[in-house]
């Protein structure tokens, strides 16, 4: 299916055609601006929890030493594969999944990942970034989502 929709709403569409499962198994739906356009074409906008709390929370902690590792992978990454024009990687503040974290949620897809590794980067990107597949050992399932840890 294609959609020729505004650029300001290009996100909103495509969250929406997930929420509706037009899309299996909440693939990816890609939809690029025309390159003309005075806004930035970003396909992919990744969000990586570095929230920190005490070592003591029984909710757990994305980022427990507060380095940043994640995140800084996930840019790297983004980096060497000549991406920062289209995929922008971000620190993100509490995802509130934190039993299931570390976290990442990547849109307009929203594809939402959990216990990501500095390792798992690499794969990501290469599968779900540029693949447009869902890593099935990585995806929260829609039912766990908001903290339902089954």
């Amino acid at each position: 299916m294609i959609l020729e929709v505004q650029p300001l709403i290009l996100s909103r569409v495509a969250i929406e055609i997930n929420r509706q499962g037009n899309c299996p198994k909440r693939a990816c739906c890609f939809i690029v601006a025309d390159q003309n356009d005075d806004m930035a074409a970003f396909t992919h906008h990744i969000f990586i929890c570095v929230n920190q709390r005490d070592s003591k929370s029984d909710r757990g902690s994305c980022d427990p030493k507060g380095d940043e590792r994640l995140r800084d992978a996930f840019k790297s990454e983004v980096k060497r594969r000549g991406l920062k024009t289209t995929v922008r990687a971000n620190s993100a503040g509490c995802l509130d999944q934190c039993e299931l974290g570390p976290t990442i949620v990547i849109y307009p897809q929203a594809i939402w990942y959990g216990g990501v590794r500095v390792e798992d980067v690499p794969r990501i990107v290469e599968e779900t970034i540029i693949q447009g597949r869902i890593l099935e050992d990585l995806r929260i399932p829609d039912d766990q989502l908001n903290c339902k840890k089954k």
